[in-house]
């Protein structure tokens, strides 16, 4: 129950910054840009939805690559350590 109350409790604040922010007029400004931008970018994926699909294909293979660089970064630094730990324990 304490956690609801709290997430609601988020939420519930988040929403009230944002409708209070929105009383300047420059962040109106900025989030009808931003609104424009995304709306911009949905339709033209919707009119090109092999384009959307080639993006997430090689978005996904960056992340990917990305992620096993990272393991093996890390593979070779544990590898490191223990070859010091062992090191030392022989001395």
């Amino acid at each position: 129950m304490g956690k609801r109350t709290f997430l609601s409790g988020i939420i519930v604040g988040a929403v009230i910054g944002g409708v209070v922010s929105l009383l300047n007029k420059d962040a109106r400004n900025y989030v009808r840009d931003v609104s424009d931008q995304a709306a911009d970018q949905v339709n033209y994926y919707v009119q090109h939805p092999s384009e959307a699909i080639n993006n997430v294909k090689r978005t996904l293979t960056l992340v990917t690559n990305q992620i096993d660089s990272n393991t093996v970064g890390a593979m070779n630094t544990l590898d490191q350590v223990e070859n010091t730990l062992n090191k030392v324990l022989k001395k």
